[in-house]
């Protein structure tokens, strides 16, 4: 049960970053198909790449993000993190390492998709770091850092909200809600949202041989990790107290 757990939620993390990375690099890489898409096709690839990874990883129950894990840790009501898996630290500990694999992996899919894009003339290092990691338009990260525990919060919280309404939309309801979350409060910081996210690929930016890509980094990257656990914990507690 154990492996097919962390099997589960690696395959629909990486699931989500091939296709959440991809869409960024079809928009913001040159000589794509998609190229100067826009915003809103990479909300949709997004949220769409949620849906994805979600019905992936049913087994696991879909967390695919650090932040859903904690957020399910933080709610008193919750005591399984999927139907038959116990809230324990060694459980925690494996979706963690289930979600950073498979984030690292899903980069390293999405790099070897576009790698004659990546080498091409015409994009900076800054747009190639893009297709890893998030990066705020205006650079002040105590406010970057409040941005991404809001847009955490919400999802968490409406995530829960979720789970206690009669519905039959399944994992479409969560991708949907991170498409409202990126056209509505992305747009500060790009919304990181799932640390996992941020950090696996970011390892993958460091360590891959991509040319011309320039710092990493590392410098903002505390800050899509602290966030999105404060905004996380924050959206469990207020689920688990106020309903």
């Amino acid at each position: 049960m154990t492996l097919e757990v962390f099997l589960a939620e690696m395959l629909g993390t990486m699931t989500l970053l091939a296709f959440g990375g991809g869409v960024v690099a079809n928009v913001v890489l040159a000589r794509t198909k998609g190229f100067n898409g826009g915003w809103l096709l990479i909300n949709f690839g997004w949220g769409l790449g949620v849906f994805s990874g979600v019905f992936v990883a049913a087994q696991s129950g879909g967390h695919l993000n650090p932040a859903v894990t904690v957020g399910l840790l933080a709610n008193p009501d919750v005591t399984e993190y999927a139907p038959g898996v116990a809230i324990t630290l060694a459980s925690t500990l494996l979706y963690f390492a289930a979600q950073m694999l498979g984030a690292f992996l899903g980069a390293v899919i999405t790099w070897l998709t576009y790698r004659n894009h990546f080498d091409a003339d015409g994009n900076d290092a800054a747009v190639k770091l893009a297709v890893f990691s998030t990066g705020p338009e205006i650079r002040n990260k105590p406010w970057n850092v409040l941005t991404e525990v809001v847009g955490t919060f919400f999802l968490v919280f409406v995530i829960a909200r979720f789970g206690d309404t009669p519905h039959s939309l399944g994992p479409l309801a969560a991708g949907l809600l991170v498409l409202a979350i990126g056209a509505s409060l992305g747009g500060p910081t790009g919304y990181a949202i799932n640390p996992a996210r941020d950090l696996g690929p970011r390892i993958a930016h460091a360590l891959l041989p991509i040319k011309g890509k320039g710092s990493s980094d590392w410098g903002y990257s505390w800050v899509p990790i602290v966030g999105p656990l404060i905004g996380g914990a924050l959206g469990g507690l207020v689920a688990g107290a106020a309903f």
